[in-house]
């Protein structure tokens, strides 16, 4: 068996491959990521039949339609005619030491900048109440981390991280820059040390328990590229149903999709529900075939638990 690792969770992200141009072990590294259009410009004829209504964390999916929702996440389809400033961003990443060393403290920093002015600040705004959502993830995908780097006097975004095993990981950051729209970053990084065990994911797997809890996912249609599904994960403790979720971060359960390659990363909310359980309903669907791994977060008893499963999408 193989054990994940969490501290608070917070994320939201996109379903969508970033490139980088970092190496494992380097001080410094720069992804790019081009801000998505939104739609027709504001006072223009193809605007004037409406307004645009995108979703904040996915802006490329855009309605003229109010109320409507994201095929992709699940949340409310906003006002955002401005959103779109055309602007590239990037975000520059340091680690110190460089290279990270399995059960030593790295300083991991992030500075957020506009391709081409990289002396301007980039102002973040603050989603899920925070400014920066870093995702740390084991290569194989066998663990997975959450951070949130916070803002320093030197004008990037720093959080302290100590990995527990040498070996390759992934990096994700979730950001938006203030007036434009949700940024992904990514980088590797190989960690110095005696490696964790890889573990092979290879059958689909539905089932989670730990700690006495059990949680089940479920789809209501074939796993199947390019069609909007329903996505549901029931939780039990003792075999009896949890009926009294504590909302975590404005929602019963947050969770995040990643490919086997870990350059497809996607962010469910979870549909608006009266309960508190046991049945938390997301809706999302999937760009490309292949293996996927799915993390929940969710939040009773106190505590932020998380579970996970394995998942392959046909084309």
């Amino acid at each position: 068996m193989f054990r994940i690792s969490v501290s608070l969770l917070a994320l939201a992200s996109v379903f969508a491959t970033a490139s980088c141009s970092s190496d494992s072990a380097s001080s410094s590294s720069t992804d790019t990521v081009t801000t998505a259009t939104n739609g027709p410009a504001e006072g223009t004829a193809e605007h004037a039949g409406g307004h645009i209504y995108s979703c904040p964390m996915h802006p490329e999916v855009t309605s003229t339609k109010e109320g409507e929702k994201c095929p992709k996440c699940g949340m409310n389809l906003e006002h955002t005619d401005k959103v779109a400033n055309g602007k590239t961003y990037q975000m520059q990443f340091a680690v110190q030491p460089a290279p990270p060393v399995a059960g030593t403290p790295a300083t991991l920093s992030f500075k957020p900048q506009e391709a081409g002015n990289e002396a301007a600040p980039v102002p973040l705004a603050v989603v899920h109440e925070k400014k920066i959502h870093l995702i740390i993830v084991s290569k194989d995908l066998g663990q997975f981390y959450h951070e949130h780097p916070e803002y320093t006097a030197q004008g990037d975004y720093r959080v302290q991280y100590t990995f527990p095993k040498g070996g390759d990981y992934v990096l994700f950051q979730d950001y938006t820059p203030a007036g434009a729209g949700h940024q992904l970053g990514r980088q590797p990084l190989t960690v110095k040390g005696a490696a964790y065990a890889p573990v092979k994911f290879k059958n689909d797997d539905m089932q989670w328990a730990q700690d006495g809890y059990q949680a089940t996912l479920s789809f209501d249609k074939a796993l199947t590229v390019g069609q909007p599904l329903g996505m549901q994960i029931t939780i039990s403790k003792g075999g009896q149903p949890v009926t009294d979720l504590d909302n975590y971060l404005g929602a019963l359960g947050h969770v995040v999709v990643i490919s086997e390659d870990t350059e497809q990363y996607l962010h469910v909310h979870p549909n608006e529900q009266a309960d508190k359980g046991p049945a938390i309903g997301f809706n999302t669907n999937f760009e490309k075939p292949g293996l996927y791994r799915v993390f929940l977060q969710f939040n009773h008893g106190g505590k932020i638990h998380t579970g996970d499963f394995t998942i392959n999408v046909k084309g």
